[in-house]
């Protein structure tokens, strides 16, 4: 093993101060398995738990990320409902998702998603940067050109790939059980790998998959030598799913 694989758990809007038994469950696997040293586990709960579980778990093992980030520059003010990246490094967190379909349904545009990419990475927050096309879109064969135009409209010409995690979550799959096939899905890796290295100069971006993931199908996955781990949504809230979901991808 060569490179880390990436185990991201996105609670979404789950999760209570009694889940900490999850990730104790978690932790406890971590440290007695081998394979902790090839992978980077990451939990982003809501964030109003955040702090109470880095509190209760302070190891390097488990990582904590938040699920969005106020797009304004500042560390505090009067801007109700916003959270600002010094509030969340302070809360514990050293990553946030940002550009999640959910989101872009609700109300992200690309230019917010921009500034709130910029945000983080200025406060040395680190970004997973999600991407993805929708049903309509596939079938009509434009996935690669939204993604890329995603990017595009999101990305700043210079940014630092050092930062910065992409994960791609075809919409089409998130909650459904669909998952694409590992031809399709390495054609689209190998699109992007090629597209970021023309645009951005990058010659091994983090590049992580998301959409139903599951201890059934993530071994074939795995077999996608471009993709370097998982944004996991239902199947991260309990321990026992998401244990054999990392358990899995090495077998």
């Amino acid at each position: 093993m060569n490179k880390t694989i990436y185990f991201i758990a996105n609670w979404k809007m789950n999760g209570n101060h009694n889940s900490i038994k999850e990730i104790e469950l978690v932790f406890r696997f971590l440290k007695k398995s081998a394979i902790n040293k090839f992978i980077k586990i990451i939990f982003c709960p809501p964030a109003t738990l955040i702090n109470f579980f880095r509190i209760k778990i302070r190891n390097r093992l488990i990582n904590f990320g938040a699920q969005d980030i106020s797009k304004i520059n500042v560390d505090n003010g009067p801007f109700t409902g916003q959270l600002s990246a010094n509030i969340l490094k302070n809360s514990g967190a050293n990553y946030v998702i940002i550009g999640h379909s959910e989101k872009r349904l609700i109300d992200e545009d690309f230019k917010t998603i921009k500034e709130k990419i910029n945000v983080a990475l200025k406060n040395k927050l680190k970004v997973i940067f999600c991407i993805g096309e929708d049903l309509s879109q596939k079938k009509r064969g434009l996935s690669l050109k939204i993604l890329k135009k995603q990017i595009l409209s999101s990305l700043e010409k210079k940014i630092n790939f050092n930062n910065l995690i992409i994960a791609y979550e075809p919409v089409w799959s998130i909650g459904t059980g669909i998952v694409p096939s590992n031809n399709y899905l390495n054609k689209v890796y190998v699109d992007l790998k090629n597209f970021l290295k023309k645009k951005y100069n990058v010659n091994s971006p983090i590049m992580l998959y998301g959409g139903s993931v599951t201890k059934d199908n993530v071994a074939t996955l795995g077999d996608i030598s471009l993709i370097s781990g998982f944004l996991i949504g239902g199947a991260s809230l309990k321990a026992t799913s998401f244990i054999k979901i990392i358990k899995n991808y090495f077998k």
